[in-house]
């Protein structure tokens, strides 16, 4: 079943129960693939987008949504904030699971080790080796912190 059918099932599934932040949040992320899916179409791809382009629509969705829990916490729009935190859990539900730094922290390593990176030259080296692999299962910020500091 593709992630899409399983937005889909979900967003019934809330409707039934009556869940009115999963429909909404539900229906915005149906908004954003659809809208993704209508430039596709206009690059000559007559078929919507694939999985992997999903993911990264939530990624960035999610990615979007920490920003502005954060501004709303700094503004003391505690309702807000937590609205964007709720937001960001229905989200997740359908990215893989996110790996912890720790784990980021021993990618990068190998990636480091593997490519003979020496310096922050090859950073875009290795975050293209990164991207490649993990593309939808850890922050790349992190990601690019952790490597700024191995190749000092």
């Amino acid at each position: 079943m593709s992630i899409r059918e399983i937005i889909n099932n979900e967003l019934k599934i809330a409707m039934f129960a009556k869940q009115k932040r999963v429909i909404s949040t539900l229906r915005l992320i149906n908004a954003a693939i659809k809208d993704r899916d209508i430039e596709a179409r206009t690059s000559g791809e007559d078929q919507g987008v694939d999985d992997d382009v999903i993911l990264n629509i939530l990624s960035k969705m999610i990615k979007q949504r920490k920003e502005s829990a954060e501004i709303y916490k700094t503004s003391n729009r505690s309702d807000l904030s937590q609205q964007e935190n709720d937001e960001i859990v229905i989200i997740s539900k359908f990215l893989p699971e996110q790996l912890t730094e720790e784990e980021i922290h021993n990618i990068c390593q190998e990636i480091v080790k593997n490519t003979n990176a020496s310096s922050i030259k090859d950073m875009g080296l290795c975050m293209g080796k990164i991207k490649n692999s993990y593309s939808s299962q850890m922050d790349f910020s992190i990601a690019g912190k952790i490597l700024k500091e191995l190749l000092k």
